[in-house]
């Protein structure tokens, strides 16, 4: 493993949760939100979510402040380029085996 595959792992981990894309998906419809405000329609303790968003951070997908008592969180989507960028080789992979298909099928079809 080279130094540059660690963060793409820990976007693929952090993503790998349910709990944490409706997070990301969450501070992607508004950003800045309260972890209280985050947490709210999570069937689970504040603790729990504060763990989810702790390996969110940790992958560096969210940046926290704290203001007095309250903790805002806002979405920091940059690390998720090189995660695109490596599914997109798979993208070009599957597109061009879905174009030969296509061509063997056609060559087949007398219509």
């Amino acid at each position: 493993m080279d130094k540059h595959s660690a963060p793409l792992d820990q976007v693929f981990a952090a993503l790998a949760d349910p709990t944490r894309r409706a997070l990301l998906e969450r501070l992607a419809a508004e950003d800045g939100q309260t972890v209280s405000a985050l947490a709210a329609p999570i069937a689970m303790s504040l603790p729990a979510v504060m763990k989810h968003l702790d390996v969110l951070e940790g992958a560096h997908l969210i940046t926290r402040r704290k203001t007095g008592r309250t903790v805002h969180c806002r979405l920091a989507a940059s690390p998720m380029e090189d995660a695109m960028a490596w599914l997109a080789r798979y993208q070009r992979f599957w597109a061009e085996s879905l174009d030969r298909l296509a061509a063997i099928v056609e060559a087949r079809d007398p219509t």
